[in-house]
């Protein structure tokens, strides 16, 4: 079946963490730590944070809550080593003043230009269902990206955030399609495979260094690959 709408995340998809400003602060701190070595301890506190909080279904766990933030950076700077107590209080208090309402999610991923791209000359929708503040659009406008895409979701608009199935069946009806014409490309397996699936739609798991395991949905390193996989996909079917 062929898909008419690729819906991707944002944040870890098209959007990455800014990491040469936590390399920065942290340099300021005493600690060295590349911008690699910072993009390798994030793709493992992922993994963390959706087995610990989302597949935990801890109550009132939100992607954009406080107390989620301050967790998944916990893990980030656990996977750096970074254990004394106060440069992890001083790491927290610069990431809530950092750059608000945007925040740390302020950088292209480098595969993102060359996915949307893939998805325009496929003759692919291409659009983003983000759960964000309230930003994302402003953030992928500022960073050309946004020219490329049907429309964006904003979880703070529609009020649902993923895995909410609500925040899906809006994209889809943005978009004009049924869920199995659909796919959608996320981080996490909790929040957005799952989500994503409890409408009908297929998905692909980003999965850059390999932490997630065996998992139950096709895995890809970026998102541009991800698109290859749905287009070759197809081509194979064909």
């Amino acid at each position: 079946m062929t898909t008419e709408a690729i819906f991707f995340d944002a944040g870890n998809t098209l959007l990455r963490m800014n990491y040469a400003a936590i390399a920065g602060v942290l340099a300021r701190h005493g600690i060295a730590a590349s911008e690699e070595a910072i993009e390798r301890a994030e793709w493992r506190a992922r993994v963390r944070l959706d087995t610990e909080v989302f597949a935990a279904s801890r109550p009132g766990a939100s992607t954009e809550s406080g107390s989620t933030g301050e967790r998944y950076l916990g893990y980030v700077l656990d996977e750096l080593s970074v254990a004394e107590a106060g440069t992890i209080e001083a790491l927290r208090a610069w990431r809530r003043a950092y750059n608000p309402p945007v925040g740390l999610w302020n950088t292209r991923h480098p595969a993102a230009e060359a996915a949307l791209t893939l998805a325009r000359d496929a003759g692919r929708t291409a659009a983003v269902v983000s759960n964000s503040n309230g930003s994302v659009r402003a953030i992928l406008e500022d960073l050309g990206l946004a020219r490329h895409l049907a429309f964006v979701i904003d979880s703070s608009e529609v009020g649902a955030e993923k895995p909410d199935p609500h925040i899906f069946r809006v994209a889809l009806e943005r978009a004009g399609v049924d869920a199995a014409r659909a796919v959608y490309v996320g981080d996490l397996y909790s929040v957005d495979v799952l989500g994503a699936r409890a409408v009908g739609m297929r998905a692909i798991l980003l999965d850059p260094g390999g932490h997630w395991g065996a998992r139950d949905c096709p895995r890809a390193p970026d998102v541009a690959a991800a698109v290859r996989l749905v287009l070759a996909g197809e081509a194979r079917a064909r």
